[in-house]
């Protein structure tokens, strides 16, 4: 949710930005402005879009499966329904319509690649971290896996992230391509 509010606040800077300095000759401005958009379209492809796809899909499988794994209905106490769709559930939607009417820039699929798996592992440490400071694991799956079985759940939890970011990926060119010839006036070519 952090990332997200983080992301959102970003599009709006950048956006409120660029209206200020449209129609201004500022060069510097214009740098500034540049550096936004490319920090804001960064964050869109290695972690706003594979994380909250990642989050909402997790989150819903696992909740579905045996909600106490992921979200125990002691929660319900202390959190209201619509905080845990605000949390587990906006994220989706939000994204996609922003990846739908901006289009973003993504970088070069090794750099994201190794900036998602970076952010990944960086995660399962900290998720790993406070289990050891504390002794509980922030999520309750986590206590009925064994070591090894953590271990390939974590790996696997990174493959699919980078899935996920590969997935933004080809569906940001596809609605930007169709878009691009569409503005051109012509069709989309077909896949051979």
């Amino acid at each position: 949710m952090v990332i997200q509010a983080v992301f959102f606040g970003i599009c709006v800077l950048t956006d409120l930005s660029s209206l200020l300095t449209r129609g201004n000759d500022s060069q510097e401005q214009e740098r500034q402005l540049k550096k936004l958009i490319s920090l804001r379209d960064w964050m869109m492809a290695v972690l706003a879009f594979p994380v909250g796809v990642f989050v909402v899909t997790m989150f819903w499988s696992i909740y579905i499966y045996d909600r106490e794994l992921v979200y125990p209905k002691l929660l319900d106490n202390f959190i209201p329904a619509w905080l845990n769709h605000g949390m587990h559930t906006t994220v989706l939607p939000f994204v996609l319509i922003e990846m739908r009417t901006t289009h973003h820039q993504y970088p070069s699929r090794s750099c994201g690649l190794a900036a998602v798996c970076t952010f990944a592992v960086g995660y399962i440490l900290w998720v790993c971290w406070i289990h050891h400071v504390t002794g509980v694991w922030v999520y309750p799956l986590l206590e009925h896996l064994s070591p090894g079985v953590k271990i390939i759940f974590f790996a696997a939890v990174t493959v699919v992230i980078n899935v996920f970011y590969l997935v933004g990926e080809v569906l940001n060119n596809y609605i930007w391509d169709t878009q691009k010839c569409i503005e051109e006036g012509r069709e989309k070519p077909k896949s051979e």
